[in-house]
Order: structure tokens, then C-alpha cells, then sequence
């Protein structure tokens, strides 16, 4: 199935094309990713998401590495691909991830252009230092933040 994020109103940059399902590599040793990313699958009543852990110890994944994506550039920010061999990195992934999870709006937060002049500037940073976040407790608050975003999502699914 093509999924097409279209611009709305203006707030989507451009159109970021992907089939599902997407795999998305994580780093599940980082206790702010796993949250996110676990309770995405959860939110993911469809099965669109295909989750791969990425921080194991000799990770390799046969077409991450035919493509030329290493552990190490998958360790530096979230990566996920599509059946059609497209890459999706950074800010570009959450977007395409959030979409296929069925967060539409989510998906036009991460994809707003006005937006990712900030968050293009701030990911790298959060990227960088989501261990120490991590630490700090970030995820608590993280999973609140999810949890009212599964209720919205559910009334909407059932409304639908």
C-alpha cells in the first residue's frame, strides 16, 4: 500500500511518498526510544510497523548493509525503510513511522515545515544526548504523552 502525506493547509513541507509495512531500527537500549517505539507498535492496530533493534552487540541487517547503512549511522538517529527500498532518516522516518502508525496528525507535526527549522536543529541534539534524557526520566512524561494520544487515536479508529 503507497501512503502519501499531502500537503494540508500548507503545513507539510513536501510530500514524503513510503510503502508499508516500514521497518524501523531503533535503539531499544535507550529507555526514551523504546517507549516511543513500543508504544507506537501498540498504537499500531494495523501492523504497518515492523520494529528492529539496532543497538544489539554485532547488529547487521543483510539489506541495511546492501543499501550501505551501517549500525553506527542507525545508532546516530531513527532510520526505517519501506518494501520498495527507500530510506527514511532523522525527521524524515518519524514522519513516515507516526503516518503508518495511523498518528496523522503526529505525522504532520514532524513533517510541518515551519516546524522542522526548530526540530532540525534540536534532533541531533536529542539524538546526541537520549541516554542522559533517558536518565533524567524524559520517558515518564513521554508515556503520558502517548497515553492521551492512544485515547485520541482510539475514539478516532472507532469513529471511523
Amino acid at each position: 500500500m503507497d501512503v502519501d502525506l499531502k500537503q494540508t493547509r500548507g503545513a507539510i513541507r513536501r510530500a514524503a511518498p513510503y510503502t508499508v509495512p516500514l521497518t524501523v531500527y531503533y535503539d531499544a537500549s535507550c529507555p526514551l526510544c523504546a517507549t516511543e517505539m513500543e508504544t507506537l507498535q501498540e498504537l499500531d492496530w494495523r501492523g504497518q510497523l515492523q520494529l528492529v533493534d539496532c543497538s544489539v552487540k554485532n547488529f547487521r541487517d543483510p539489506l541495511a548493509s546492501y543499501d550501505g547503512v551501517s549500525q553506527a549511522e542507525m545508532m546516530t538517529r531513527l532510520h526505517a525503510s519501506d518494501p520498495e527500498g527507500r530510506w527514511f532518516k532523522g525527521l524524515d522516518a518519524f514522519e513516515a513511522v507516526y503516518g503508518a502508525a495511523g498518528l496523522k496528525g503526529a505525522a504532520r507535526f514532524w513533517g510541518n515545515r515551519h516546524l522542522r527549522l526548530v526540530l532540525d536543529r534540536i534532533y541531533p541534539w536529542v539524538a546526541r544526548h537520549r541516554q542522559a534524557l533517558s536518565r533524567l526520566g524524559l520517558q515518564h512524561p513521554l508515556r503520558i504523552l502517548f497515553r492521551l494520544a492512544e485515547r485520541t487515536h482510539r475514539t478516532r479508529t472507532v469513529r471511523t
